[in-house]
């Protein structure tokens, strides 16, 4: 599981040394601690490993956009610090489908469920995280689902 993997790195990087490493891992695991704590009201996902995902794809887009606006701000070394911190949960998060399997995987579903028009794009996005939501970042989906539609 993610989580295990994570602890791991924490005590590695702890041992290591990695003073950036080990603040941004307990920066992830306090992410995960809070979205279990939202999940106790709510509806939490049944499997494990696709609530740790969405937390740490949620802390990847935040440092993106913050890098954004660093940059426009001229702070560039707010900006390499949080490019560091991304490396780090990118290494957490599974494999993501290029361009070309995304494409592919909404081709497919489009195929399956007979979408034919914008009028669809609701189910076909609803069925593409369904099947792949670890797997995908679905911002940059979104729009192939639209051309993919009209």
């Amino acid at each position: 599981m993610i989580r295990d993997d994570i602890k791991t790195a924490l005590v590695t990087a702890m041992k290591g040394g990695d003073k950036a490493g080990t603040a941004t891992i307990r920066l992830i695991q306090s992410a995960i601690k809070n979205r279990d704590i939202e999940a106790r009201t709510g509806k939490s996902p049944d499997d494990d490993n696709l609530l740790v995902v969405e937390v740490l794809q949620k802390m990847v887009k935040q440092r993106r956009e913050s890098i954004d606006m660093y940059v426009k701000g001229g702070r560039q070394e707010l900006a390499d610090a949080e490019s560091a911190e991304i490396v780090v949960i990118e290494a957490f998060l599974p494999q993501q489908m290029n361009e070309a399997e995304t494409t592919a995987a909404i081709l497919a579903i489009k195929a399956e469920l007979g979408a034919d028009g914008m009028k669809d794009m609701g189910r076909v996005m609803a069925e593409l995280k369904t099947r792949h939501a670890t797997s995908l970042d679905m911002s940059k989906a979104s729009g192939l689902v639209k051309t993919a539609l009209s």
